[in-house]
């Protein structure tokens, strides 16, 4: 996240919280989960909800917190949100760079406002570990502030669903994406 962005809103933690609500506008949360996705200290998150509860972004239930659908600049809010991703390309690339040899990273969905698309993120590459995989995305997702949908191939498996012109692998090449890292040539 740039500085300036955390500045105007208050923050990181606050656009974290932010961010966990807006892209998840049919959840509701309770505290312990609002802190333990967003990884951010309980006082902290709870001054924050304090605040966007103020602000009347988020609305407080008996069952935790949740979006107010009928906050009138939600719509701006949430595409300002994406157009300054609070990870860059660079970054992501530098997180996956410890799951194995990573050969393919193309990014889609929620990076590039496309809610249709079947995942946000592929990772191809050589002797994939799928712990690291998960706590990578894990870190991604606290930052971004939703869940990604992604896959995960080995190489040779991407190149023979490739060949056998597999359906997955075929929504996600012909969907809008954008390749961070990209040494297989494709």
């Amino acid at each position: 996240m740039t500085k300036s962005v955390s500045s105007i809103f208050g923050g990181e933690a606050k656009v974290k919280i932010i961010r966990m609500f807006v892209f998840n506008p049919d959840s509701t949360y309770e505290f312990r989960t609002v802190t333990d996705r967003t990884k951010e200290r309980t006082n902290t998150v709870r001054r924050s909800l304090n605040e966007l509860i103020k602000a009347k972004l988020l609305k407080k239930r008996s069952r935790g917190y949740s979006l107010n659908k009928d906050y009138p600049h939600l719509k701006p809010l949430q595409d300002f949100l994406i157009d300054v991703g609070p990870i860059s390309d660079k970054e992501i690339v530098k997180r996956l760079a410890k799951v194995g040899v990573v050969k393919l990273i193309l990014v889609s969905g929620i990076f590039l406002h496309d809610n249709e698309a079947r995942v946000d993120l592929l990772i191809v590459g050589d002797h994939l570990k799928k712990p690291k995989i998960t706590k990578a995305i894990s870190g991604i997702e606290a930052e971004l502030g939703k869940e990604i949908r992604y896959a995960a191939f080995e190489t040779a498996d991407f190149h023979y669903r490739f060949g056998m012109y597999d359906k997955l692998i075929l929504d996600i090449l012909d969907s809008q994406n954008h390749k961070i890292l990209n040494k297989l040539g494709i």
